[in-house]
């Protein structure tokens, strides 16, 4: 039996409240349900996924840290960390995998502050504004990105 690519999904701050926090930015999807709709397409695609949230940034890069030996690749919504945080990025580049960026609001569309994200130096690509869909267009993505590299 082929051995599965694992890959680590990252949720950072107050996405644990999605479904009642600004629906009409971030959809009424609650993260558990984005999680199902993943486990779902990651089988399809031939992925294990280890699915993650916190509102701790310093949990956030002890997680990327550790994917380092344990995954293939890292899909990371960083919420509010995305446009301060240092730290994950140089976690990030530490890790030496595949990272794919996923927003579920268009960041470009929104206040100015949210235009920059540190994760996007680091990415091999950025999904937004698409909701929780962004979040199956992330693991199509990696399913490509970790195929490839064992080629």
């Amino acid at each position: 039996m082929a051995i599965e690519a694992s890959v680590l999904i990252l949720n950072g701050p107050n996405l644990n409240m999605l479904g009642v926090r600004q629906p009409s930015v971030y959809g009424t999807e609650t993260l558990d349900d984005i999680e199902v709709a993943c486990q779902e397409r990651a089988e399809a695609l031939g992925l294990a996924i280890d699915f993650r949230q916190s509102n701790n940034e310093g949990e956030l890069v002890t997680w990327i840290q550790q994917a380092r030996g344990e995954h293939d690749g890292i899909i990371i919504n960083a919420a509010a960390f995305t446009h301060t945080s240092i730290a994950i990025l140089d976690a990030l580049t530490l890790a030496e995998l595949p990272v794919v960026e996923v927003h579920l609001s268009n960041i470009f569309r929104r206040e100015s502050f949210r235009h920059h994200s540190y994760i996007s130096a680091i990415a091999k690509g950025v999904i937004c504004g698409f909701g929780f869909q962004g979040y199956l267009l992330a693991l199509d993505a990696m399913a490509s990105l970790v195929d490839n590299a064992a080629l």
